[in-house]
């Protein structure tokens, strides 16, 4: 192995440790918006007759995805959650406002499309939906807990320095670890609903 190989395995290998030690100095961050999400999607299920204006937005996302095919859907869910997940993360300056309210915001909608979809195939479709979950609600919530903890910034003595150290740091976990759960998400997502329906 030459000196060039190595030294970029090294740098990969830093790039991962530190993203992970990151991830997990920030883990109560991530728990937090998690619970969030979790609380919200209870809400959502319980009071989906105050949410009826969630049926524009699934209506618009039905006819943006009608007619892929897997690839296509494949690429279609991940850019989306890339996009959303990115935002959460680098929107979270703000005193981790927009974080929690993308998590507040999200949970309501899947407690609202969980009580639609039950509904019609009864509480059991809760085990269908599990798959499509697994990987993107992870790479979701970690990028929400980074967001809130990159926001809290503002309150550290050495602002300037936390802010650089901190949108480092919560860069790489996005790149070491949301970017390839998302990517193990869509490639999962899109086929269970392109084949299973």
């Amino acid at each position: 192995m030459t000196k060039r190989k190595k030294g970029r395995n090294v740098k990969n290998e830093s790039w991962q440790k530190e993203s992970w030690n990151y991830l997990k100095e920030s883990k109560n961050y991530v728990y937090a918006v998690a619970l969030v999400f979790v609380a919200s999607s209870v809400l959502g299920f319980v009071f989906s007759s105050e949410l009826g204006f969630f049926d524009e937005l699934l209506k618009e996302l039905i006819d943006k995805t009608e007619g892929l095919n897997a690839g296509e859907m494949i690429w279609f869910i991940f850019t989306n959650n890339v996009t959303s997940s990115f935002l959460a993360l680098i929107l979270g300056v703000f005193l981790g406002i927009f974080s929690i309210f993308n998590s507040l915001f999200n949970g309501l909608l899947l407690g609202y499309v969980y009580f639609k979809a039950s509904e019609v195939a009864g509480y059991g479709i809760f085990w269908k939906l599990v798959p499509h979950g697994i990987f993107e609600l992870p790479a979701i919530f970690i990028s929400l807990g980074l967001g809130v903890k990159f926001g809290m910034f503002l309150f550290a003595k050495d602002k300037k320095r936390t802010f650089i150290e901190r949108l480092k740091k919560s860069m790489k976990v996005f790149v070491t670890i949301v970017l390839p759960l998302l990517v193990i998400a869509a490639v999962i997502e899109g086929l269970l609903i392109v084949y299973a329906g």
